[in-house]
This record gives C-alpha cells, sequence and structure tokens, in this order.
C-alpha cells in the first residue's frame, strides 16, 4: 500500500520564476488567490538564491529565460541535496520532445505550456504537492528505523502502513489496514505527553510496543510498531548497563511508566526494596531521575 494524504486541499510555499514581469505577476496572482504562499524570481541567479533561503514546496520555473535557462537551474537545483526533492514543473512554449525530454533529464516533475491556463496550473500543483508531501512521511518512517511503521490521521484512521505492521494491526489491534484504531490507542495519542513514552498492548505471552516516530503533517502521526521480547530486554539491561536480575526487571517495569508501588506488588516486594534499587540503577546508567533512566531503557528496547 502507498502512501496516501486526505483530500482536502494542501497549501504550501511556490517559488514562481519566469523572466517576463507581467506573465509572473499574473500567476503569483492566481496562486495567492488560491491561498498558496508565493515567492517571486525574474532570473535563474535570483530562484537558487531564493531557494536555497527558503527550500519552497514547488518551483514553477520558466525554460527560457536569458544567461541561466530554466533547464539549468533545475539541473542546479538537482544536484543540492537541499533542493533535489523539491518538484519543478516547467512553463515552456517548447513542446518539442527533445526540450520535454530534456526538463525530465534535469530532473524537472512535469511541465505546462505557455501561455499558461490556470485551471491546468492549479491542478498540477495540487497533485505534485500531495505527491511530495506523501513521499516526505513515507520517507520520515524510512528515518525513523521502523520496519513497522504506519501514518494515522488525527482521527485516527489507518492512511498508510508497512506489510509488518499490517500484521500487528490485525494481531494486536483487531484493526483492518483502512480502519479505525482502537479507541484506548486513539485516546493515548491524544493525550500522549512523551513521544518516547509507548503504548502496549499484549496478546497471550507477545506484547506490542507503539511509540510516535513524529508527525505526518499538521493532522496526523508516524508510529512505529515492535513486538517487545521481555526476556531479551531484561538480557540486555543486565549485558549493557551491568544491573543485576533484579535491578533489570525494576529498570523494566519503570520504562513502562509504573509507579514504585505498582512494581512492588508486580515483583512481590516492597516500595522501600524498589527505592533501594533505583538508587543503584541510576549510577549505572549514569542519570539522576526516574524520567532519564526510563528513556534509556527505552532507547536500549527500541535498539
Amino acid at each position: 500500500m502507498t502512501p496516501v494524504v486526505d483530500d482536502e486541499e494542501i497549501r504550501g510555499v511556490i517559488l514562481v520564476v519566469d523572466d517576463q514581469p507581467e506573465a509572473l505577476a499574473y500567476i503569483c496572482e492566481v496562486l495567492g488567490d488560491d491561498g498558496y504562499t508565493v515567492i517571486a524570481a525574474l532570473d535563474g541567479a535570483s530562484a537558487l538564491e531564493r531557494a536555497r533561503l527558503i527550500t519552497p514546496d514547488l518551483v514553477l520555473l520558466d525554460a527560457r529565460m536569458p544567461e541561466m535557462d530554466g533547464f539549468e537551474v533545475c539541473l542546479r537545483m538537482s544536484a543540492d541535496r537541499a533542493l533535489a526533492d523539491i518538484p519543478v514543473i516547467f512553463m515552456t512554449g517548447l513542446t518539442e520532445s527533445e526540450h520535454i525530454v530534456h526538463g525530465f533529464r534535469v530532473g524537472g516533475s512535469d511541465y505546462v505550456t505557455k501561455p499558461v491556463k490556470p485551471d491546468e496550473v492549479r491542478v498540477r500543483v495540487q497533485a505534485h504537492l500531495k505527491r511530495a508531501r506523501a513521499q516526505r512521511q513515507a520517507d520520515m518512517v524510512v528515518n525513523a528505523g521502523g520496519r513497522a511503521a504506519l501514518i494515522a490521521g488525527t482521527d485516527g484512521r489507518v492512511r498508510w502502513h508497512s506489510s509488518r505492521a499490517g500484521y500487528y494491526l490485525q494481531r494486536y489491534l483487531d484493526t483492518d489496514a483502512a480502519g479505525l484504531l482502537p479507541v484506548p490507542l486513539r485516546r493515548w495519542l491524544g493525550q500522549c505527553d512523551s513521544p518516547s513514552r509507548p503504548y502496549e498492548c499484549t496478546d497471550g505471552q507477545a506484547r506490542l510496543s507503539v511509540r510516535i516516530a513524529g508527525p505526518a503533517g499538521a493532522d496526523g502521526w508516524i508510529l512505529t510498531l515492535a513486538e517487545v521480547d521481555d526476556d531479551a530486554s531484561l538480557h540486555d539491561f543486565v549485558e549493557r548497563f551491568g544491573l543485576t536480575p533484579r535491578q533489570a526487571e525494576v529498570l523494566l517495569w519503570v520504562s513502562r511508566g509504573k509507579t514504585n508501588r505498582d512494581i512492588a506488588e508486580i515483583l512481590d516486594m516492597s516500595p522501600r526494596t524498589v527505592n533501594k534499587h533505583l538508587e543503584h540503577i541510576f549510577p549505572k546508567l549514569g542519570v539522576e531521575t526516574r524520567a532519564a533512566a526510563a528513556n534509556i531503557a527505552l532507547q536500549a528496547i527500541a535498539g
């Protein structure tokens, strides 16, 4: 399944480049009236300077300009890591196939013919902004390091998921690929005050940990999902931090947000004994607070 975005209109920053002031003003007015933030440039050098300064979401670029033409501008953008992924739509009266092919070869995403038609520009701009936004969300999933990941809207509806996440959705959350996340998880998303704090659920002896990897635009979240092997985590705590097996158990429950009283009941010890264990755990982890210890434990589990 490929990432999808809402059907609602997407607004963004558009750089419009044309050496003809009247044509430039007309396009800027059309896009500005549609709610886009429009930056204008009259030549290639200015276009590159402004692109590097503001990193627009999309560039509308005149192909034929004096000194540095649009093809050269696009080629330089493609060679710049910070600008290479920005969609470029050429505006051109050059409709011969070799010019169109050249535009794509230097990194262009699309083209419109001049004189430009407002409706055609609107449709193509909207389509490429949606595609770019979906790609950024997918890239964020990859960068999050989670093979099992999904994108959910603020309404709790699953917009996209990896194949592994689809398995977890059905096994642990009883949610189909295009369905809503369960109410407890949606409530957690609305109330979670720390991205590192996981949402957890179990299926027999297995446990699923859900974490927020980052925002998906202004109206959604990227979530990573991982099955957690408690025995492996405890062994890792002992080896990595030099903890005793009992201290590792205490740290595991601290990472799940349990209080000393909760941990005491779970591990059949007194709250005072739990506190004594923590007094030894904190120095071994090089931290001074419970929250810092929990974060280190969560990072170790995620790693």
